[in-house]
């Protein structure tokens, strides 16, 4: 383990979050808030205390596999709890443990909140809060292998950093050059974010709201800056807001094919077909289900349209309170938050990209046990899949489907009933933000105890991480020094 190397990029993190919270100092400006005052404290300590810490170069830059699980793990850890003081400091939410849940839920991009009432925030502190999401979206390690040197690390290292951070099941880069694949994914993240901002403001959205909510529209997060989530907001408003929902929830590497003018690429795409098509088929099934809810098929079609959109890009925004709604609805969503959006996207959940790899095997173990001689190749988007990807993606359900029991477990001791513990384990490991029942769209984490509440934390840390750099920090190898 190179721990010189791993406590230099850690320092890296810390100084670049010291810069970022500066940004809520300007918005303390503006709105005359007094409380911007320990953003800018903080800041300022953040990042006096990266720079001393990168006087000391690491005397080798080498590092593998082992040290980019690590790094990435940690700097979410140190991230949150350097993003989660400030909560504190302000009074805006006085216990550590719930304002380290609020900041893990807002990186993480989950969306899931122990506050009932957002409204009676300070803007500032409204501002910082929905930056996490914006700042976590595309990732923190990917932000600075954009725009930072890193004293000079080679590409070659730093895909460590970019895998063990980036959605999978696999990650590469679309062009030779890792730090210009970085670039490259940012800008086309910062664009669509603009664009967005520019269409809310052009409705009418006031320019704080038309920023906040773009920043849990692009990081696929879920925080709102109103009680009702955006529930008051006009339709166009809405329409909108679902339209980037669902364009966020979309593998980035298309947005680039597009961009080198390879269109049919895109649509070749059955990652992206059967993405669409879930939420093209969820919304009719839901729209004929709930139309009794409200006054036309317009509404309802809108209402579907976002709530689909929110729950299967993981974002968790809400126009209307979903846990009304039919049981069976109820389950659909459910799945839709277990399924997730594309991978290489901001979305969260399993991936639609793993779905269908183990719907093909599925289907390739059926026809083997009726044909134990067949000879068949599993494929995706016309490359064979090798043994590994698919041993990656067995992999992944299992460490999932274990670490879901024993979270759904151990929160069952807060006594709660079976459909909300079963949703908040949902709703936080795949970074959803709402649950059903008591952790509904209208409700909050809140009533859960501290013990439960780290285990969430730890599980919107997982999921955000794809599971394994989270879980590596308990493997007493991987603090071995070779």
């Amino acid at each position: 383990m190179n721990f010189a190397v791993v406590f230099y990029i850690l320092c890296w993190v810390l100084q670049l979050e010291g810069l970022l919270l500066l940004l809520p100092c300007l918005t303390a400006l503006c709105y005359q808030e007094k409380s911007g005052l320990v953003f800018l404290a903080f800041g300022i300590g953040y990042m006096l205390l990266g720079t001393l810490g990168k006087f000391k170069k690491p005397k080798t830059q080498m590092f593998y596999a082992k040290e980019g699980f690590v790094t990435v793990s940690l700097s979410w850890v140190i991230l949150s709890i350097a993003g989660a003081l400030p909560f504190v400091a302000t009074g805006a939410i006085p216990r550590f443990s719930d304002a380290l849940f609020e900041t893990i839920s807002g990186f993480t991009t989950t969306g899931a909140s122990i506050l009932s009432d957002i409204e009676a925030l300070d803007h500032c502190v409204l501002f910082w809060r929905s930056f996490t999401h914006w700042i976590g979206g595309m990732g923190v390690l990917v932000f600075i292998l954009a725009i930072l040197p890193l004293a000079g690390f080679s590409g070659g290292y730093n895909m460590y950093l970019m895998k063990a951070e980036s959605p999978g099941p696999s990650v590469g880069k679309l062009v030779p050059k890792l730090k210009h694949t970085a670039q490259i994914l940012y800008g086309i993240y910062f664009v669509m974010t603009l664009t967005e901002i520019v269409i809310l403001l052009c409705s009418g959205m006031p320019l704080f709201d038309a920023l906040t909510l773009s920043f849990g529209t692009a990081g696929t997060g879920g925080f709102g800056v109103r009680n009702d989530s955006v529930a008051s907001y006009t339709a166009f408003q809405q329409n909108t807001i679902t339209l980037y929902m669902i364009l966020f929830g979309v593998n980035f590497n298309l947005y680039y094919l597009l961009l080198i003018k390879k269109p049919k690429q895109v649509w070749l795409s059955e990652e992206l077909r059967l993405y669409l098509g879930s939420i093209l088929g969820s919304v009719l099934i839901i729209a004929l289900m709930v139309r009794g809810f409200y006054g036309s098929w317009g509404e309802t079609i809108r209402h579907a349209f976002f709530q689909v959109g929110s729950i299967v890009t993981s974002t968790g925004f809400s126009t209307t309170d979903f846990n009304r709604w039919p049981e069976f609805v109820r389950a659909l969503l459910l799945l839709l938050m277990l399924m997730g959006a594309c991978a290489g996207s901001t979305g969260g959940g399993i991936k639609v990209a793993r779905v269908l790899l183990l719907i093909k095997s599925a289907c390739y173990e059926i026809q083997h046990a009726v044909h134990p001689r067949l000879v068949k190749q599993i494929h995706l988007d016309g490359h064979v899949m090798d043994r590994g990807m698919l041993h990656s993606v067995n992999r992944f359900l299992i460490i999932y489907s274990l670490l879901f029991i024993v979270s759904l477990l151990i929160i069952s001791l807060d006594g709660m009933d079976f459909t909300t513990n079963f949703s908040a384990v949902a709703a936080t490991l795949n970074n959803i933000g709402p649950g059903l029942n008591k952790v509904g769209p209208m409700e909050n984490f809140g009533c859960y105890s501290d013990l439960s509440k780290y285990v969430f934390m730890f599980d919107m840390l997982a999921g955000r991480l794809e599971l394994l750099p989270m879980l590596i920090l308990f493997a007493p190898s991987t603090w071995k020094n070779q």
